[in-house]
């Protein structure tokens, strides 16, 4: 907490020249505009600047720093650990900056701060274009891109920000700079991964790819022969050719078409199969899954814009995560995480993860913030309703996480957990990556006004 409470006076003044919309705990609408994803996430800023313009970000700078006032960033408002909103703060809120414009010719996208992977993803679906984005429609586009950005189709086409090609970022005192290979390849660097840590980024450049077909498949099975089926899945993946993605999910049984009634609402194991390609290819390679007999399943040709929004956690649960990377996954391991998902809440849209590596992402370039050689994400995904489930949901993440130390490789994707303390930050990034992350965080925030992220403190 500030303890210093901002002036009608000065919040009007701010309001004066503002392209956007300036949010106060007054306005009727304080609430809807200020709530985010994760529920537990209760701080509540003196002011929301939702802007318009870049000048909108530079003048939201400026009041901040005039009021000593703690400074978020908002884009899509994803942020377990609650990195879009501040106590007794300023919100800079880019949601308004959302607009996305596709290079067909060039195979390039550019998006807004604000964007989220559905604005992107629907644009570029009718050029038959995409590149890696988030596993939901609704994550933001540069929280999740400067944080690594893992998703569904990165065994093909690498992680996105192996794909991203320029960042404009307006740093604490107002400047506005471009990041690339070619101009400030430093600061460049640091963006594959470093998440929020150097400034607001207001403009992302991608490269795209080819996509004329995406296919999926969604199998279900009781929870009680998911290491059966864990067993089947880790070795088809052993080998699947890097068009194919997805991951290994123990979770709730929805209350959709395919889903016996015997499995709704129960604990089952799912196994989700993604193909930059046709569902005729994607039945060759999952072969082995499905002599399996899943009484639950959905195999279809699918745009993938379509696939992301299909999946979309929903929004106003409590939650919790957690990450342990692993370069292997021997029997034990595979023993220990099946056992585990017998503590987590069911119901819920809770998810005990297991995802692949593998494919582009091995072989990408070693930017700061992800271990190529990891194969595998092990990943509870704590969702739920009722505070007092709260011990038990972070105990199961907690534990799970326990269990899997003995494989694990030191190394955590940091987009994937929340505030887990300073050790893990270091572990996200490797201990030399981390230091001449500080050096350049000490050229673009020397003040460490962006600090919400996983912070990373100048040296």
């Amino acid at each position: 907490m500030t303890g210093y409470l901002v002036q009608p006076a000065s919040v009007e003044r701010f309001r004066d020249g503002f392209d956007g919309r300036i949010v106060t705990p007054e306005d009727g609408d304080y609430e809807s505009v200020r709530g985010v994803f994760n529920a537990m996430i209760t701080a509540h800023p003196q002011v929301i600047a939702q802007c318009r313009t870049v000048r909108d970000i530079t003048a939201a700078l400026r009041f901040a720093r005039d009021n000593a006032l703690p400074v978020a960033v908002r884009g899509g408002g994803h942020s377990v650990a609650g990195a879009c909103l501040v106590e007794d703060g300023l919100v800079i809120d880019l949601r308004r900056l959302n607009a996305v414009t596709v290079d067909a010719e060039a195979k390039t996208a550019t998006a807004g701060g604000g964007a989220t992977w559905g604005d992107f993803d629907r644009a570029c679906q009718p050029h038959g274009l995409a590149t890696t984005g988030g596993r939901v429609s609704t994550t933001g586009v540069a929280g999740l891109t400067l944080g690594g950005g893992s998703g569904w189709i990165e065994r093909k086409f690498g992680l996105a920000c192996d794909n991203l090609l320029s960042v404009d970022i307006v740093t604490a005192d107002g400047r506005e700079v471009t990041a690339s290979e070619q101009e400030n390849p430093d600061l460049f660097w640091a963006l594959h991964g470093g998440g929020g840590n150097f400034g607001v980024a207001t403009r992302l450049t991608f490269r795209l790819h080819d996509l004329p077909e995406f296919s999926m498949a969604l199998m279900l099975w009781p929870g009680d022969q998911g290491r059966a089926v864990a067993g089947v899945y880790r070795d088809l993946m052993r080998t699947a050719p890097d068009e194919i993605g997805g991951g290994l999910l123990y979770l709730t049984g929805p209350p959709e078409e395919f889903v016996p009634g015997h499995l709704v609402g129960r604990l089952c194991c799912g196994v989700l199969v993604t193909c930059t390609g046709p569902e005729t290819r994607l039945r060759d390679i999952i072969g082995p899954l499905l002599a399996t007999a899943p009484p639950g399943q959905v195999i279809t040709d699918v745009p993938y814009a379509g696939l992301q929004s299909m999946l979309d956690d929903p929004a106003g649960f409590r939650n919790y995560w957690s990450d342990e990377n692993l370069r292997e996954l021997p029997d034990e391991a595979l023993d220990r995480f099946c056992e585990r998902a017998l503590d987590m809440v069911v119901p819920s849209p809770s998810q005990h993860a297991l995802l692949p590596w593998g494919g582009a992402v091995t072989r990408g370039q070693d930017w700061p913030g992800f271990d190529r050689d990891n194969q595998w994400a092990v990943h509870p995904l704590g969702l739920w309703a009722d505070p007092a489930d709260d011990d038990r949901a972070i105990a199961w993440a907690r534990n799970l996480r326990a269990d899997m130390r003995p494989w694990a490789s030191g190394d955590v994707y940091l987009n994937f957990i929340g505030d887990e303390g300073d050790d893990r930050i270091v572990a996200g990034y490797g201990e030399e990556n981390y230091r001449r992350l500080q050096r350049i965080k000490a050229d673009y925030d020397p003040d460490n006004v962006f600090n919400r992220w996983h912070d990373i403190k100048p040296a």
